[in-house]
Parts: C-alpha cells; structure tokens; sequence
C-alpha cells in the first residue's frame, strides 16, 4: 500500500467517524472509523521511514582508471603495441 492508499484510509476513517450519523445494528462507525485513521496513520509513517532510508546517499567510491596502454617506442596512441 502506497502513500496514496494510506490517505485514502483515513479520509474513509474521517468521514465514518466524523460525518455520518448512521446507526447500524452490531457495527459501530465511529470505532471502525477511528481504526482507518489509526491504519492509515501507521501506513503513513511506515511509508515515509522506508521512503527516508531509500534517499540516504551512499558517498561514491573512487574511480580508479587503469592505464592500459604502455608508451613504447613512442607510440603514444596505444597503437603499435
């Protein structure tokens, strides 16, 4: 679940637990609600620790080019070797 979803997760949380009024037998919205929101939250973080890692920047390595061609007999282009 991506960081759109966990948005997603608790604006439906919000809008159970702060904009409806209904009353269903057995169900309590406004705890089902809060538990989106407390999940969405949650995915929110998580995402964003994982995100934070991902960015760290490793420091380069150095670059080492090896001379491959020797200067013999002044040849200078590598060719004639």
């Amino acid at each position: 679940m991506g960081l759109g979803g966990c948005i997603i997760l608790i604006a439906v949380g919000a809008i159970l637990t702060f904009a409806t009024d209904w009353h269903m037998q057995g169900v309590n919205l406004d705890v089902v609600g809060l538990i989106l929101m407390a999940v969405g939250i949650i995915g929110v973080a998580t995402f964003s620790s994982i995100a934070r890692r991902r960015r760290v920047m490793v420091p380069p390595t150095a670059v080492v080019e090896e001379d491959r061609h020797r200067h013999r007999d002044g040849y200078t282009d590598g060719y004639g070797m």
